[in-house]
């Protein structure tokens, strides 16, 4: 519970081992005692009490820590109710910590990054932002430009002290130096989107190339079945991995190929449809066959993609070689491997790792951006800054260049949340699960 009458509520409830006033209690501290219903005991607990304004809303809270069991929990949450408190709504304690001042909008907008991270990478980029680094690098840039527009607001206001060439030499520096460093924060998003949302990689061939050989040595269990029949896959079967702490979503489709089976049909249109949504597709042959119609229509679909080819069945013999013209035309990148003794795997990883530099991710500590509202308004203050320094070559006014340079802080408010509307925090928040 949080709120001005958490603590009063929790009298009502909890009767604590060694009675305390409140005033008494210190915050992070914890009493041992029972959730009461009137004379009966509900359950032996434990409460943490934290105090204004050193607690996670800012705000007096209290939490219970209860044996747990839905019987329990309903039945304690329910006395709550009952005594005056209200349900809360998704997000609210991370709202109620914005709202009063104690993280911005950035860091709140983390917490449910964290929450939802799917790699380790992912979640060491939402406590860096939890910290405030992506904040502390907009409110460096913010001053930046406040320190300029001083002294452009003076100039305008005092025109009789005013130095134009000063001026302007002054204002075009500020803004090279403001558009470098948002172009680099707008660049990051690239590694930014991987690390959020992995890296969407289609496994597409002819039925019995391997495809779900391959899924299930990578993943070292029979996710998928695989059978000696063809057009056993008639779906997509999807999972996740790690290579380097990013997350790959790999998407076993269904054996491409010339059928009149309906519901085959429709698996193999989803088939080409992952796969052009992909942002990687591994395409695979088995290399104890020679190409056929179907394997030169699937080398058309990888074409100008972001593609790695793989000869499969490399212990039996081979009719296919990774010297084969028509393969090469397709994709640079070719492996051979066999899915059934799990040979050529490391060289696959390996190869996602070199086609995504994901050692470079890795290795770089530089800020990264990952969420699509941040770098949207990136990109609109990296735009205002151009328009500001067009005005300047032009010897426009240095009231109308002003107007750029605060559509530039206007964009970075919104980011942190000084500017934010009504509509965009409960948007944000909408997002979260309730209790957070």
């Amino acid at each position: 519970m949080s709120g001005q009458k958490s603590f009063e509520i929790l009298q009502k409830i909890f009767s604590p081992k060694n009675p305390e006033d409140i005033k008494n209690i210190k915050g992070y501290t914890m009493k041992y005692g029972h959730i009461m219903d009137g004379e009966e005991i509900v359950d032996e607990v434990l409460v943490s009490y934290f105090k204004e304004p050193n607690s996670y809303t800012t705000e007096n809270m209290c939490e219970i820590n209860s044996h747990g069991g839905n019987i329990i929990v309903k039945k304690i949450l329910e006395l709550c109710l009952k005594n005056g408190a209200e349900l809360a709504e998704a997000g609210e304690f991370t709202k109620r910590a914005f709202l009063n001042g104690r993280i911005d909008l950035v860091q709140a907008e983390s917490v449910i990054d964290l929450i939802n991270s799917k790699s380790q990478r992912e979640a060491k980029t939402g406590v860096e932002q939890l910290e405030g680094k992506l904040s502390s690098k907009i409110k460096e840039i913010k001053q930046e430009i406040l320190d300029t527009l001083v002294n452009i607001e003076v100039s305008i206001d005092y025109p009789e002290y005013d130095v134009p060439e000063t001026d302007n030499l002054q204002t075009a520096q500020m803004l090279e130096s403001v558009s470098q460093k948002l172009i680099k924060l707008e660049n990051s998003f690239d590694n930014g989107k991987i690390i959020k949302n992995g890296i969407k990689t289609a496994i597409i061939g002819k039925p019995n190339a391997g495809k779900s050989s391959l899924l299930n040595a990578i993943l070292n269990e029979n996710r998928a079945i695989v059978t000696e029949y063809e057009g056993t896959t008639r779906d997509t079967i999807e999972e996740m991995v790690n290579i380097g702490g990013i997350p790959i979503n790999l998407i076993d489709t269904a054996g491409i190929r010339d059928t009149e089976d309906y519901v085959e049909k429709i698996g193999i249109s989803k088939s080409k449809k992952m796969a052009e949504d992909a942002d990687l597709i591994i395409a695979i042959f088995d290399s104890s066959k020679e190409l056929e119609k179907e394997d030169l229509g699937i080398l058309e679909i990888i074409k100008n993609k972001k593609s790695i080819i793989l000869l499969n069945k490399i212990d039996l013999e081979n009719k296919i070689s990774e010297n084969e013209e028509r393969l090469k035309s397709a994709s640079k990148n070719i492996l051979k491997i066999s899915a059934l003794n799990k040979t050529g795997l490391e060289e696959l990883e390996e190869k996602i790792t070199e086609l995504f530099n994901l050692n470079e991710i890795n290795l770089n500590d530089d800020l990264i951006v990952t969420n699509i509202r941040h770098k949207n308004l990136i990109t609109q203050a990296i735009k205002n800054a151009g328009d500001a320094k067009k005005a300047l070559d032009e010897k426009m006014p240095l009231d109308i260049v002003t107007i750029f340079i605060k559509n530039i802080i206007s964009c970075m408010d919104e980011i942190t949340g000084e500017v934010a509307t009504e509509e965009i925090i409960n948007e944000i928040f909408s997002k979260f699960c309730l209790g957070k």
